[in-house]
């Protein structure tokens, strides 16, 4: 691969890295509020008993659970962006070499 387009690569992969990680720090304030909210409606829901409290406990408990598996998803990508981007590194500094 030519360095030209090891940079490019390079460039695409870093900008990509660069959106998931702004990404995951706004998944990371959504989450950290779902959380709030589903454990504030399990103390609503012990309190109350009602089948209703129950109910939104058991959806807010589902949103939180949902923004959890994004934010792992997030993860994963990143670290495989990095390790693409590692790998590229490695054939730019490679090809360098007399």
């Amino acid at each position: 691969m030519s360095k030209s387009l090891l940079e490019r690569r390079l460039t695409e992969v870093g900008g990509r890295l660069r959106a998931l990680r702004e990404e995951l720090g706004v998944v990371d304030e959504q989450l950290a509020a779902f959380v709030d909210s589903a454990d504030d409606a399990r103390l609503r829901a012990l309190v109350s008993e009602t089948p209703l409290a129950g109910r939104e406990h058991t959806d807010a408990r589902r949103h939180a659970d949902a923004m959890a598996r994004h934010r792992a998803d997030l993860l994963t990508e990143v670290h495989k962006l990095e390790r693409a981007q590692d790998d590229l590194l490695d054939r730019l500094v490679a090809e360098a070499r007399p």
